[in-house]
């Protein structure tokens, strides 16, 4: 009897990852958990220019007395059709910190934002991206209260470590301890692995059933709508003595095995990684092709930070330039933002970034009441590993008038949404909000300070005022977004050419087909010179270029060329 290769990849996996446990048997209750979430019918969405994703929480639009779930759809649907494609919404089950990322119950839906049944309403007309926090759960969970009250099931689902050993190797995200104590209902005190806090339950994917576990939820969540899955620190998932517990090769073989399965019943379901580390490090998941389809472009925050505070694109152009060099699997691209929930990270920036530059971008930071949050090195210093701050308030001067702002970050913007890869907006950046330093001050929490919760009616008061900052920026971005998704150049497997222009300017050449498009922007207030060698038409403005123009400040032209390429 022939055995499909699938059987047989999953097979071999499995012998690598539990050399001493019984493969077949756990190869075989896979197998019950693909056939039960077989679905009756596959839906294929294409990964092209029309998809761009923006990023919110379920409760980031509320309205006092209303079901947040169902305040987002109706605001997606009033504010976003035609313009957004995607909306990859953070974690929305029960949680008990860190806004989400200490999950409670991975199948249920928090019910102070609804229930499942609006998740399936926003999916009818929204594709969705889950998230998958599944490198660690709340101390709060079923799973760890389970393991403290000795139940067998949940035993080795947990890291008990010995306290005395030498972790000295272990890459820290956080200056918190790696190790907590918890006491046990025997009475006795268990050291338990928690790389980002006591409240976030390290899974100890040495033990089969937490995989078994991990299968059957990411199996459910695209049987719910999933069209994406993020898989949360998933960097972090595999953990051996004496390493560095960060990138080991069995967490790569169980994200192989992941999407080998989601691939059998769901294969336009997209596996996304958040690695925020080093560029080499990022790209190593997307394997041969056969582990992530998108891997976050980490760099593009703070460089893009970087050039328009210093009025340069020289980092940021170097460092698009190195990519022109490197060879991805195909079907791949990465998931470009600018800004998100968490801070801007400096990890992602250490090969690119002299110590001098990063100061530079630290102290901008904390000059426009910004914080900083730090990580400790294996010498057991302390460096910095995020910045906190709303993209807007980062990128503006204190009490800038609104039009330089909307400029500028416009400006930005048009980086992230002509380079290759997906473009994927925070929708504070959408929405054009500023620091929340009440929500920071009030929590004392660094990241609250970009994650504040917008009134609907107020929101929606803001956009309809078109001579405020929310209703001008909304404006910007959507007419970009709107150009980009008409034009296949931008589509994430078109061919990417980094322009030499003075440092003043960057630029891209993105060319698909028989379209090509020449993308510039003016990273600076001073009117700069622009030389093109071609003629066409700038999309933006609808105005034809003759090879050469004079851009204002902050200015973005996406020129298509009169002639076509020659196939």
């Amino acid at each position: 009897m022939n055995t499909s290769p699938r059987k047989t990849f999953i097979r071999e996996t499995l012998a690598q990852l539990y050399p001493q446990a019984d493969h077949q048997a756990i190869a075989a209750k896979i197998e019950q958990l693909i056939q039960y979430w077989k679905p009756k019918t596959q839906t294929a969405v294409p990964l092209d220019q029309s998809r761009i994703w923006m990023i919110a929480y379920g409760d980031s639009i509320c309205a006092r007395g209303e079901n947040p779930l169902s305040i987002l759809h109706q605001f997606a649907k009033l504010w976003l059709k035609g313009t957004i494609s995607d909306i990859h919404l953070l974690p929305m089950f029960p949680w008990s910190s860190d806004d989400g990322f200490s999950v409670v119950d991975y199948r249920q839906i928090d019910p102070n934002l609804g229930q499942w049944s609006d998740i399936a309403a926003l999916a009818g007309d929204f594709n969705l991206m889950f998230d998958f926090v599944i490198n660690h759960i709340s101390q709060q969970s079923r799973w760890f209260q389970g393991y403290l009250r000795g139940e067998p099931r949940y035993q080795n689902y947990f890291i008990n470590a010995d306290p005395d050993e030498d972790y000295h190797l272990v890459t820290r995200p956080r200056t918190l301890p790696l190790l907590t104590p918890f006491k046990r209902s025997t009475g006795e005190t268990s050291h338990i692995w928690t790389t980002f806090s006591a409240d976030q339950i390290d899974l100890n994917f040495r033990e089969s059933d937490v995989l078994l576990e991990s299968i059957d939820i990411m199996l459910e969540y695209a049987s719910r709508g999933a069209q994406a899955i993020r898989l949360d620190a998933v960097g972090f998932l595999w953990k051996e003595s004496n390493s560095s517990c960060i990138h080991l090769p069995q967490t790569h073989l169980i994200i192989k095995l992941w999407r080998a399965i989601l691939e059998e019943n769901w294969p336009d379901c997209l596996l996304i990684t958040e690695t925020n580390v080093p560029h080499q490090e990022n790209i190593s998941y997307l394997g041969s092709g056969d582990e992530a389809h998108m891997v976050y472009q980490f760099p593009l925050p703070p460089l893009t930070l970087h050039a328009f505070l210093r009025g340069n694109a020289r980092w940021l152009r170097q460092w698009a330039q190195s990519l022109e060099q490197e060879t991805f699997p195909d079907n791949t691209t990465f998931f470009n933002f600018l800004a998100s929930h968490d801070g801007i990270g400096l990890r992602p920036v250490e090969n690119i970034l002299s110590t001098e530059e990063k100061t530079f971008l630290v102290n901008e930071v904390e000059r426009k009441q910004g914080r900083i949050s730090w990580r400790t090195n294996p010498d057991g210093s302390q460096s910095p590993y995020e910045m906190n701050i709303n993209f807007l308030s980062a990128l503006s001067e204190p009490g800038e008038a609104t039009d330089r702002q909307v400029a500028r970050f416009t400006a930005a913007h048009a980086i992230l949404f002509m380079l290759r890869g997906v473009p994927a907006i925070y929708y504070h950046s959408l929405l054009g909000s500023e620091n929340d330093l009440h929500g920071l001050n009030t929590s004392g929490l660094n990241r609250r300070i970009n994650r504040e919760k917008l009134d609907f009616a107020a929101t929606h008061q803001a956009l309809v005022t078109p001579e405020s900052r929310q209703a001008k920026i909304y404006a910007a971005l959507s007419r970009l977004l709107r150009v980009r998704k008409q034009h296949p150049a931008f589509s994430p497997s078109s061919s990417q050419q980094v322009l030499e222009l003075p440092d003043a300017l960057f630029g891209v050449k993105r060319q698909m087909g028989g379209e090509t498009l020449y993308c510039v922007v003016n990273l600076t207030a001073i009117t700069q010179p622009l030389s093109l060698p071609t003629e066409g038409t700038d999309l933006l403005m609808g105005t034809p270029f003759n090879g050469a123009c004079l851009l204002t400040g902050w200015q973005t032209v996406w020129i298509r060329t009169a002639t076509q390429p020659e196939e």
